[in-house]
């Protein structure tokens, strides 16, 4: 007996509607890209492993998919290096490509990589898979998709402004409201480690402190107690733990908290800046929290960072991130080429929708007319008009076999198309057509004119 078929873990099949509803927030992404002035651009599915490893850190470099070299992989693996076995330093050996990550590097690669046919600033466009080696849970998937939007070569703060903008109309446009866009600054985190003496120790201080909404202040502290942040430096920054107030008060909190620290106090200028010309020109929809804990986990972010929560009423993690990047570039040789992005969670979006019932209706229908095949010459004639309505871009569809009716009618109910077309000897006579509003049950003959106007 045959082994019943299965997909990895992480990844998912998708059905018609599925695609449908995947389609429509992509397409009101996309459309939103296109306004605010993103060109689109794509990518390999994987890239060279030196591109990749080292760009997220030591949790996102072990979260890499890597692919084994083709041929005789162990061909270049010594007996000693094989007797060992070490896998971390054998990969190199067997495996020169990887699956990417996320689409930022490869896109700091690209923008090396074609520097001379670009103009600056550029601002790009990328929706397309990605894959992570992480644990399969609700929201976290192994293959996903990211739609990234980036501007690079352009220090202005009015980017970091477009892009609070750019998501705030995005989730207008999918009318998801409640949506709170977390906003912090690198600046502030570097100048916070170094005003507690933890400088050395900056990147396990944010991504511990990264997690405090995952592990509570107590997990946060014993990361960093782990990490080798002693127990006055953490005291020192107890107090972001509680960070509450209105956000003139979180920035004159900071203000003080930052003062000893020039570069603290440049992230605290930069958000402020930012803060006050959101407040000038609005939002729709979305709402801003300044969150000093916020500190995502990539080490490439060195200014404003972005992070999308989900309405209160939906467990789901963040479903929209990015953040400014100076020198991005530069680990590809391409120095001083400031950059700013964001990323939409296009799975975690749909799952949020999915919860809260807010795809249209109109996202499910396709064909919106069958035609009922009654024999050949019945089919001839309906296939007739059929190609004359593709052709007013109506879509439609003639039932391939001459099968009973009753059998015909339950594919229409379970395909949940709207109209039927009926056409039997009677109608060929007269060249019209039956026509069955299937929510009304109503029948009513019609010419093509009638139908054609009928349909669009």
């Amino acid at each position: 007996m045959a082994q019943k078929p299965s997909i990895p873990k992480g990844t998912r099949d998708f059905s018609p509607i599925e695609v449908a509803k995947r389609g429509y927030i992509i397409d009101t992404i996309k459309e939103q890209f296109k306004l605010f002035g993103f060109q689109a651009i794509e990518t390999p599915s994987f890239e060279n492993s030196e591109t990749l490893m080292g760009k997220y850190g030591e949790e996102g470099d072990r979260l890499i998919f890597k692919i084994l070299n083709s041929g005789d992989y162990l061909k270049k693996v010594d007996d000693t290096l094989y007797a060992d076995r070490d896998s971390n330093k054998m990969i190199s050996k067997i495996s020169e490509k990887a699956l990417r990550y996320d689409l930022t590097v490869p896109f700091a690669r690209y923008v090396v990589q074609h520097q001379n046919e670009i103009d600056f600033p550029f601002k790009r466009y990328q929706i397309q898979p990605v894959w992570r080696a992480d644990r399969p849970q609700k929201g976290r998937f192994r293959e996903f998709y990211q739609c990234d939007a980036d501007v690079v070569g352009s220090s202005s703060l009015w980017q970091e402004i477009d892009f609070i903008k750019l998501y705030d109309k995005v989730f207008t446009k999918l009318n998801l409201k409640g949506v709170t866009i977390k906003i912090n600054n690198r600046k502030i985190l570097s100048g916070i480690a170094q005003v507690i003496g933890a400088s050395d120790k900056l990147i396990d201080f944010t991504v511990a402190l990264d997690k405090l909404d995952k592990i509570g202040e107590k997990g946060v502290k014993k990361e960093m107690l782990n990490k080798g942040i002693n127990e006055s430096a953490i005291e020192k920054v107890k107090p972001l733990f509680n960070f509450t107030g209105t956000t003139t008060e979180k920035i004159e909190q900071l203000k003080e908290l930052l003062s000893s620290s020039e570069e603290g106090t440049k992230g605290v200028e930069e958000l402020e800046f930012m803060l006050q010309t959101i407040d000038q020109v609005s939002l729709e929809t979305a709402s801003i929290d300044l969150d000093v804990t916020l500190a995502r986990g990539l080490n490439y972010y060195t200014g404003a960072i972005f992070e999308v929560a989900a309405p209160q009423n939906v467990k789901m993690g963040s479903i929209g991130g990015g953040g400014r990047y100076d020198d991005l570039t530069g680990i590809f040789g391409l120095k001083n080429v400031s950059g700013v992005g964001i990323s939409f969670g296009l799975d975690r979006i749909y799952l949020v929708l999915e919860e809260l019932g807010l795809f249209p209706k109109t996202v499910a229908l396709s064909t919106k007319a069958l035609f009922i095949n009654f024999g050949d010459e019945e089919a001839l004639y309906c296939f007739k008009a059929l190609q004359a309505l593709r052709n007013y871009g109506i879509i439609a569809e003639l039932y391939p076999d001459s099968a009973k009716m009753k059998k015909q009618m339950n594919y229409a109910n379970k395909r949940k198309v709207p109209f039927v077309i009926l056409a039997g000897t009677s109608e060929i006579e007269k060249k019209t057509f039956t026509v069955k509003n299937m929510e009304l049950g109503t029948q009513t003959e019609m010419n093509f004119d009638e139908l054609k106007a009928l349909l669009q």
